[in-house]
């Protein structure tokens, strides 16, 4: 299967977070979209690696993605090395995505943090004709690769309009009882679930504002962006080469 947007997280329920309104927007266009977690998510504190799978899969389907993977790298483990470069670099090479969101790569978790270096570097790494990955499929690397900055301090680079996906991004978040459900009494590690909504929401009314629309998923490019048209972000913007981050 070849995919136009692939967006990838240490985590599931990182791209609920960050991109899922992009996501859905892009395949209510028409366009094959996919999430790629690195890990299982099995140091977490909250619920299980199962849980969390069963949470995704139910994520996706809001979502509408054509397919969603696991590496399941070691949760808490993300470091730079070269099999987990590899490991990314082959799934790219199979489904071939013409853009591809990444995490910010500065973040108050580390895995967060990684995995967008992780990203950025296996996505070059694809392209490589003389390397040689596991599947043996041609080399190939993304035209756009964008950094989904929902909790950067940096101004994004664009900002996508998913004023009517944002019901949806909530409920595929939500999806994630094992991590936004109310806690036992005296435990206040996470927000109560009432707190949930209104923080989501906070943030997608301020990008969107930002934007002049009521809600918006922020991005940034590594690269300066090259536009062809100076028209809004869209399904062929993301997948014709509207927009193009060189590498």
């Amino acid at each position: 299967m070849e995919l136009d947007l692939l967006a990838l997280a240490a985590h599931r329920d990182d791209v609920e977070q960050t991109c899922g309104g992009t996501l859905l927007r892009m395949a209510g266009q028409g366009a094959r979209t996919g999430i790629l977690d690195l890990t299982a998510g099995e140091m977490g504190t909250r619920g299980t690696a199962q849980e969390r799978a069963r949470e995704a899969a139910r994520a996706a389907k809001l979502l509408q993605v054509s397919w969603r993977g696991n590496l399941e790298l070691p949760d808490g483990g993300l470091e730079m090395r070269q099999e987990y470069l590899h490991a990314i670099a082959a799934v790219l090479r199979k489904l071939r995505p013409r853009v591809l969101l990444v995490p910010f790569p500065q973040a108050r978790h580390p895995d967060h943090a990684m995995a967008g270096k992780l990203g950025y570097r296996a996505a070059f790494l694809a392209g490589l004709k003389r390397l040689k990955l596991p599947g043996g499929e041609e080399a190939f690397r993304p035209r756009t690769v964008l950094y989904a900055s929902l909790y950067a301090r940096r101004a994004p680079s664009l900002i996508v309009d998913i004023s009517e996906q944002f019901e949806t991004r909530m409920r595929a978040l939500e999806a994630y009882g094992s991590q936004y459900a109310d806690q036992p009494a005296g435990k206040r590690i996470f927000p109560a679930a009432a707190e949930v909504r209104p923080r989501v929401e906070a943030l997608a009314r301020y990008f969107g504002m930002l934007a002049g629309v009521r809600y918006g998923e922020p991005f940034i490019s590594p690269t300066p962006l090259a536009a062809r048209e100076p028209r809004d972000l869209d399904y062929d913007t993301f997948t014709q080469g509207g927009i193009i981050t060189p590498f």
